[in-house]
């Protein structure tokens, strides 16, 4: 009877596990972005590093509206994505959406999708992120 248990179980387990397998959710790049359409200030107002990110905001603002910044300015001034901080001067001032933004870039050129792009940038952004947040509170 044990037998017949662990039988009925074990077919349980592999018509659950086909049953999900592959049938993994997908996001378009589109139900991604932040909804930002006003135009990025032009690079050459900038140098370096702030120029790149600036560049980067004109050439891939699609890429840019489906990250979030972790400087946190959706949360203290309104910006709906990353590609928010190029449509005026706040991005040239922020090291970590000039960080962020060249980031994107370089992971774009070397043909990385949106979710990818998004996944890594979450990733190493918000360590930053509460990481200075813990030193501020020292």
């Amino acid at each position: 009877m044990s037998s017949y248990k662990a039988l009925f179980l074990l077919l349980i387990l592999a018509v659950s596990v086909s049953c999900s397998s592959g049938k993994e959710e997908v996001v378009s790049a589109e139900s991604l972005r932040g909804g930002e359409t006003r135009e990025t200030l032009p690079a050459y107002y900038f140098t370096g590093d702030t120029a790149e990110a600036y560049k980067a905001a004109a050439e891939i603002p699609e890429v840019l509206d489906s990250l979030y910044c972790y400087c946190d300015c959706e949360k203290h001034m309104g910006h709906k994505s990353l590609l928010t901080c190029y449509v005026d001067q706040h991005g040239a001032y922020c090291d970590i959406c000039i960080n962020e933004a060249i980031m994107a870039k370089e992971m774009h050129l070397q043909g990385a999708d949106v979710q990818t792009i998004r996944k890594v940038v979450d990733e190493k952004f918000s360590k930053i992120r509460d990481a200075r947040k813990k030193q501020m509170r020292k």
